[in-house]
């Protein structure tokens, strides 16, 4: 480094870098830090470039993690920064480009230097070089000033202080980058840490006061996204178009933070990285995410997590209370825009994700904005493409949608939103279609690619229960949304018959053999009562037709199967088994989501009673099984009584009379004789 331009290669034999990490102390006043200071190199564009890098500086970064507890040079190029940002604002109003230029160079060595640290040596350690002095070997004074606290403080300043010029927005940009490699540390304890720096400083020292300020500043980078300056705006070379070389250093390590928490389970596939229009404005949403995130300290809840969940609009003229600390105010038509345009990063699904859940000021104003089609068609087409997406980035769009089908008008509304040609929906031309009956459409679609794909049942039953929020309020639904719910339920329902037909080769977990049993042999019900477990509910006497005929061969393997798991109570069910299972959840769902739409909007929805006649013959299979027969009732009335009503008009009717005849019989239908469902059970969007 120093004057001249620099190569990564170069930088193991860089004379400065070498004196930096070598055995002389140098002190903060000397001139060789106006000479390290004075570099620029082309950044890395590429991991290949970022790991290259790191290679070039391992050597430099562990001889100084060896020298520096006797020559202190790391604490002294802390001060050199320190001393720099005091006139920083000054600088900024004066357009010093090299005095910002040189700041700017030592934040990016220091945000160097601690990655490495961070990932080798334990947060003590890490603390200890902070505090080194060049006196004698390994001394430190523990009445010194803090420099790691007051490295943050500063960082803290740099965000929320600093103008955002051109020539200011390079460090801004890495100042935000540098706290996100500082939080770094959890990633490197398997333990959820409680009484880490972090939390010292950020939660209960002299950064406190920083919270709000910091949140609020973070928000409106996110806001904004500001874009880099253009090349020339300032006296060193723009690092790249992605933001600089600490860009990527802080953007590996905040992507590792990211999926800490976040949840996981649709596929292991890596999520695409999107080009940036603003690195500061990625940064600082990865830093306010990773803030909002840290757990709460042993005796101080996360102030980051208050403020966040505490912020009201700023059209908001009520008092805060005196209970809620950290509160702020922000423009939210501005952050509503914001989220509705970036949701095609996962870090701003989950921003969202955060507000809906955790801030009532946020979830209010989003539910009373008249174009909600705004927001919920990007959360739709993250759904819509889930091969493509990120598990974490998946299951966030969906609870999203769950915690806005849990609000009553938000369903109402969204069957009087009419779209125009949903390009991305490939299925088939939708040329006019509520947003109602497109939510419906993903949703079920995505439940059937985790049923025939991931299999994964904390998805499918979530999908389901968004599905039950909207049912009570379905208006007007799309003729082919009305035919996707019917044909789903159906699909499953001939599912569950050929995985029963499976079973007629029976085991010791399988109750449909009790009626079997019981009838054909005097010591069926005492080989029952060996069994391990209810798995499933008797069947149609169908199958027990189908039972009776083989009756010889279900009691051997019966008792076979019997004996077995009497030595083994682990002995796992049969994959058919396990699949019958999930089928009935499903389709016990679906028939109550369609039961709830009929109780409550059956005027509304005559395309739905359209499809339920059109594949009514095997729906009355199972009007009297016994795992369905509550809820058939009021969809067998309906079918029974739409029949009728279709026999006496005459046979080939057109669709157009069958929808007129259905219309017509709406208001005939009594609806004293449908019975109101009980309230559908569904996990929680929160």
């Amino acid at each position: 480094m120093g004057s001249n331009s620099s190569r990564i290669g170069d930088l193991p034999k860089n004379e400065y870098l070498k004196k930096l990490s070598g055995t002389e102390s140098v002190s903060e006043n000397d001139p060789f830090w106006n000479q390290l200071l004075s570099f620029s190199f082309p950044a890395p564009t590429s991991s290949t470039e970022l790991k290259l890098l790191e290679e070039a500086t391992i050597s430099v970064c562990r001889s100084l993690v060896e020298n520096n507890p006797r020559t202190g040079n790391f604490g002294a190029l802390i001060k050199v920064f320190l001393s720099r940002t005091k006139e920083l604002k000054l600088s900024a109003e004066c357009q010093n480009h090299i005095f910002i230029w040189q700041t700017h160079n030592a934040l990016f060595i220091i945000c160097c230097l601690l990655k490495v640290f961070i990932c080798e040596m334990s947060e003590e350690e890490l603390q200890l070089h902070f505090t080194y002095e060049d006196k004698s070997p390994g001394s430190y004074s523990s009445d010194s000033e803090d420099l790691l606290e007051e490295l943050l403080c500063c960082l803290m300043q740099l965000i929320t202080d600093i103008p955002l010029l051109d020539i200011t927005y390079e460090i801004s940009v890495e100042a935000v980058s540098t706290m996100v490699v500082f939080l770094s540390c959890q990633l490197f304890h398997k333990e959820v840490l409680r009484q880490s720096i972090s939390h010292k400083y950020l939660m209960q020292g002299r950064c406190l006061p920083y919270t709000s300020k910091l949140v609020k500043t973070l928000l409106y980078n996110f806001i904004r996204q500001e874009k880099p300056p253009p090349p020339g705006a300032h006296v060193f070379p723009q690092q790249s178009e992605a933001g600089g070389l600490l860009y990527g250093l802080a953007s590996g390590v905040a992507t590792g933070l990211w999926t800490v928490f976040t949840l996981g389970g649709v596929g292991s596939k890596a999520a695409a990285t999107p080009e940036l229009s603003s690195p500061l404005a990625n940064q600082s949403l990865l830093l306010l995410l990773v803030l909002a995130n840290l757990t709460d300290a042993a005796d101080a809840p996360n102030p980051y997590k208050q403020a966040i969940m505490s912020f009201k609009n700023t059209q908001d003229s009520s008092p805060f209370p005196s209970s809620v600390p950290h509160a702020f105010q922000i423009n939210f038509n501005s952050l509503y825009t914001a989220l509705c345009e970036q949701q095609t990063s996962d870090q701003a699904t989950l921003l969202l994700y955060t507000l809906l859940h955790q801030n009532s000021n946020v979830r209010t104003y989003m539910l009373a904005r008249t174009d909600m089609e705004n927001l919920v068609l990007p959360i739709l087409e993250i759904l819509y493409h889930v091969e493509e997406r990120n598990s974490h980035h998946v299951y966030m769009a969906l609870i999203i949608l769950l915690i806005l089908t849990e609000d009553d008008g938000f369903n109402r509304s969204i069957h009087e939103v009419i779209l125009k040609n949903i390009t991305w929906y490939s299925e088939r031309v939708l040329t006019e279609i509520s947003l109602g009956s497109l939510l419906i459409l993903v949703v079920i679609r995505t439940i059937q690619y985790n049923m025939t794909r991931t299999r994964d049942k904390y998805l499918h039953t979530n999908c389901l229960a968004a599905l039950a929020n909207m049912s009570a309020q379905f208006r007007s639904l799309h003729q082919y949304a009305a035919q996707r719910i019917i044909s789903y339920t159906c699909r499953h329902l001939r599912r569950y018959v050929c995985v029963l037909d499976k079973l007629c080769f029976p085991h010791s977990h399988c109750s449909t053999l009790r009626q079997c049993f019981s009838t054909l042999s005097d010591n069926g019900e005492e080989l029952l009562s060996l069994t391990c477990s209810h798995i499933l509910r008797s069947y149609a006497s169908s199958l027990f037709s189908l039972l009776s005929k083989k009756h010889n061969k279900v009691l051997e393997q019966a008792t076979q199967s019997l004996r077995g798991s009497l030595s083994s109570n682990d002995t796992p069910l049969p994959d058919y088994a396990q699949d019958l299972n999930v089928i009935e959840e499903v389709i016990r769902m679906m028939l109550e989501i369609i039961n709830s739409c009929l109780t409550n909007s059956l005027h509304h929805n005559p395309n739905l009673v359209y499809a339920l006649l059109y594949k009514r013959d095997l729906f009355e299979q199972f009007r009297t099984h016994p795992s369905f027969q509550d809820i058939m009732q009021n969809i067998d009335l309906v079918i029974t009584f739409f029949s009728s009503r279709l026999l006496q008009a005459g046979a080939e009717l057109s669709v157009e009379r069958v929808l007129e005849i259905i219309k017509q019989g709406v208001v005939a239908l009594p609806k004293d004789r449908l019975k109101v469902p009980a309230a559908l059970s569904q996990p929680s969007g929160k």
